[in-house]
């Protein structure tokens, strides 16, 4: 298991192989040994790799800088593959489930079962700060763990308060560690990694890019139970988040607000839409009882069956 962890945090780290074909990898070979004994002209046999990538792979995967690369992350960074019995399981089930992870912090927060993302406009109103305190403020008091990506808005307030509450909070990053973004978020950063989670699925030295950021959406939504939206526009990245929440299970909440700002106009859309109208804790822990509920119904009928 260690040889195929490594080699998997090594295979990513190349930066050649998309999710998709590293799964492929792990499907054909679990162990991951045949792609390191294989020529290029294999590598494109088996896998339809081009030539040219297939020869990079080869002589990249020879690469004594890129190992004492991946040794380093090893030794700075607490890794979590999908082939550990440490990932999530709630993030084994997602569409296009992250290979690896890389964290700073406190991993044992992954255990927890109330994790709620809450995420949102990155030019909030005046009315944001206000309708979050009011809101999360008894989750978090009552030990809920708060998901969101760290960005500007929202996002930020959302790491805030949890912070200023002496709660848990997990960041999703959109880049490798090296490279925080936005920089003015350092500080929250550090603060974050002291007593939450911070967790990227790119390595250290990766930048950001734009597509990196729907694609870190991916995983705020599927470590969650539900996703709470604060503000949003009608067209943004938020409204992409909630649609990777809904095609993942996962319950959506949305706080209504003012028709007169323009940041409202996402979540009443989501509300005729069906998510849940939120202007209560009480409406999060009500859906968050009724699924375990119906939790305990569905193993009560499977163990009588």
């Amino acid at each position: 298991m260690k040889r195929t962890r490594y080699r998997l945090i090594h295979l990513s780290m190349t930066n050649l192989l998309s999710r998709r074909l590293l799964r492929q990898f792990l499907s054909k070979d679990p162990t991951l040994s045949s792609i390191y004994e294989f020529s290029p002209a294999e590598l494109n046999l088996h896998y339809s790799i081009p030539m040219k990538t297939a020869t990079h792979l080869y002589q990249t995967l020879r690469d004594p800088h890129l190992r004492k690369i991946v040794i380093d992350a090893l030794n700075t960074y607490k890794i979590i593959t999908i082939v550990d019995e440490t990932y999530p399981a709630v993030l084994r089930t997602i569409k296009d489930a992250p290979m690896v992870l890389y964290c700073l912090g406190d991993i044992e927060i992954l255990k927890q079962n109330k994790l709620l993302s809450v995420i949102g406009s990155r030019k909030p109103s005046m009315e944001a700060r206000p309708k979050m305190d009011y809101i999360l403020t008894p989750l978090v008091k009552e030990h809920w763990v708060i998901v969101s990506g760290m960005a500007r808005g929202i996002d930020g307030y959302a790491h805030e308060l949890a912070l200023k509450l002496k709660g848990r909070t997990i960041a999703i990053l959109g880049g490798g560690f090296e490279y925080i973004y936005p920089s003015e978020h350092i500080p929250l950063f550090k603060e974050i990694v002291q007593t939450g989670l911070v967790i990227s699925e790119y390595p250290p030295f990766t930048k950001p890019a734009r597509y990196h950021f729907p694609e870190r959406n991916r995983i705020i939504s599927g470590l969650s139970f539900g996703t709470l939206v604060i503000e949003a526009m009608e067209k943004s990245g938020t409204m992409i988040t909630v649609d990777q929440a809904l095609e993942q299970g996962r319950e959506v909440f949305a706080v209504p607000g003012s028709p007169l700002i323009q940041q409202t106009k996402g979540c009443h859309l989501l509300i005729q839409e069906g998510a849940k109208l939120t202007h209560h804790a009480n409406d999060i822990r009500e859906e968050w009882l009724r699924q375990q509920e119906y939790g305990k119904e569905n193993t009560a009928v499977s163990t009588s069956n």
